[in-house]
């Protein structure tokens, strides 16, 4: 029997014990040392999540490559994150999976700040050579659109990214002039293949939004570094009620052309204190958290925001009042002093919490109108009293929700149904100037509403 070689035995046992354990390490490094999921289900084959995961890797992979301003924006992975975060990481550690980012959902959104990112082609090439199929959503800019002398030119507005069935949604968000981030809304064209994705099923698209800009931190998530916003709760309230109307731009040179604006000295002195009025009530109301939107004049010879908002994009410059509304369940008792510490003075107030509640206050000669919305089933309504008489007057609206607009470089808000809430107003002539107005019997919806008692005027009718 031929002797053995003990060296080269060990020699080939060390070999192979070297090949072994490098295998280890390549296998730990690139499988089990991530904290993200198992590649491999028990079965031996890729669950959904698993796929998920490494289609979400890959994409954040070339956000990362291209430097791309880019944030998590998906509802449900962002509600996962919020309401659960302490549970599921220590679930994380214990059955490693990807626990926030695979959602059960074909669909995980991002949003871009394109105002931070510089076009790069080289990006959806690169993109297309990883495997993603691609679908580019373009649209007309509205900064542009809202100039005379310019036509609104195509802008990115969305991106979609197929890769093994699941979609990469990027939302483009845009800087505006009311220091606000604005997307479009996702419109496909005749050409484009309306299968690529289950759009009823997209978070953001379905019509045009406005947010705050959000203050973002970097963390983990399922092993992969993802951007988020700090206040995740705030973002998913605003996400729910981001609506965003853009002013009929077209309709308002139109109309302008027919009714020209005045161009006075008096007037640009107006809008000017106008502006610094409705940009001090929102500040006023926003540190407050009350909500409000541009409402409509019930005033002695005034026409409101809204409807200069929604004929002409602009204010009416013969008006001498800002009309505000706000619901009344929001009302707060320190709102007079807020005001009173921005500066303005109570001129008068009317009505009281429980019926038809109104305040006014003054800045330099402009006057604030606050009106207050009381809801009775499909209707809300608001209140107004004439001070010599004590006679009550009630303004009918049909229900409505509300959505933010710009006027004045500010973002604010307006009815979603803005056309039946001026036409509720101010009837069918609602597009013709009216210089005339009076309060008790011009308006569409006007109501008589009794008269206060003698003994309550104290308290109900209170003029400075």
């Amino acid at each position: 029997m031929p002797r053995v070689n003990r060296t080269a035995v060990l020699s080939l046992l060390i070999a192979s014990s070297s090949v072994f354990l490098l295998f280890q390490l390549y296998y730990y490094r690139k499988y089990v040392g991530k904290s993200g999921p198992h590649i491999l289900s028990r079965t031996g084959h890729l669950s959904a999540s698993d796929v998920q995961w490494q289609t979400v890797k890959k994409f954040l992979a070339l956000a990362q490559r291209f430097r791309l301003p880019m944030f998590l924006t998906d509802i449900a992975a962002l509600t996962l994150l919020s309401q659960d975060a302490l549970r599921q990481r220590d679930r994380q550690v214990h059955e490693p999976h990807c626990s926030f980012l695979c959602t059960n959902r074909p669909i995980t959104s991002f949003a871009l700040h394109a105002n931070l990112w510089k076009y790069d082609p080289g990006f959806l090439l690169a993109a297309e050579q990883k495997g993603f199929e691609l679908l580019e959503l373009r649209g007309e800019d509205p900064r542009l659109a809202s100039l005379d002398t310019l036509s609104g030119e195509d802008i990115p507005l969305h991106l979609l990214f197929r890769l093994h069935g699941y979609i990469i949604q990027v939302v483009f968000l845009y800087e505006r002039s009311g220091n606000y981030l604005w997307h479009g809304a996702l419109r496909l064209k005749a050409n484009m293949d309306r299968s690529f994705a289950p759009f009823k099923l997209l978070d953001y698209g379905h019509h045009a939004g406005a947010y705050d800009r959000p203050e973002l931190v970097l963390t983990v998530l399922d092993g992969l570094d993802v951007q988020v916003p700090r206040n995740i709760s705030r973002f998913l309230s605003e996400q729910q009620h981001a609506r965003f109307l853009e002013c009929r731009y077209r309709d308002a040179r139109n109309f302008l052309q027919l009714y020209p604006d005045d161009s006075s000295l008096a007037a640009v002195d107006f809008r000017r204190k106008v502006k610094s009025l409705l940009h001090l009530a929102a500040r006023t109301l926003a540190r407050l958290d009350i909500p409000f939107w541009l409402s409509s004049g019930t005033c002695l010879g005034c026409l409101s925001p809204s409807i200069g908002w929604f004929r002409q994009c602009s204010i009416i410059s013969y008006s001498r009042d800002v009309d505000i509304g706000i619901f009344i369940v929001d009302f707060r008792t320190d709102i007079l002093a807020a005001f009173r510490d921005a500066g303005l003075s109570l001129k008068h107030k009317f009505g009281k919490v429980e019926d038809s509640l109104e305040l006014s206050f003054l800045s330099e000669d402009v006057k604030l109108d606050i009106f207050f919305f009381y809801e009775n089933k499909d209707i809300v309504w608001n209140g107004g009293t004439q001070a010599k008489s004590g006679r009550k007057f009630k303004y009918v609206f049909p229900r409505f929700s509300l959505c933010w607009a710009e006027l004045l470089e500010l973002k604010v808000r307006v009815p979603c149904e803005t056309l039946d809430y001026v036409t509720a107003n101010y009837g069918a002539s609602w597009s013709v100037p009216m210089r005339s107005w009076d309060w008790k019997t011009s308006p569409s919806n006007v109501q008589e509403n009794g008269v206060w008692l003698l003994s309550e005027w104290a308290e109900v009718i209170q003029v400075y």
